[in-house]
């Protein structure tokens, strides 16, 4: 296996972590924003306000786009079995 093919194969690993990990990430990004944006209009500084609503829409983002997440991994594993079976080319 040469240094170019290792370098495909960790991009090609990272490309699909972060396809994989944007979802739930962003839909916390967004929640935590919301959220800070109306407790500084509204002067409520409640650090469990931002708890319960972040790790529901979370996990609701999770389950939504879980088939898109299996399906990228899927993906992955196949062409790295597809690299394994023709001998790393």
């Amino acid at each position: 296996m040469t240094e170019a093919e290792l370098i495909d194969i960790a991009r090609d690993g990272i490309s699909t972590m972060i396809m994989v990990a944007a979802p739930p990430l962003l839909t916390g990004l967004a929640v935590g924003l919301i959220i800070s944006i109306l407790q500084t209009v509204t002067q409520i500084q409640e650090m469990t306000l931002t708890f319960v609503p972040k790790v529901v829409l979370v996990f609701g983002s999770i389950i939504l786009f879980l088939p898109f997440m299996l399906g990228q991994m899927t993906d992955f594993w196949k062409a790295m079995l597809d690299r394994i079976i023709t001998g790393g080319g």
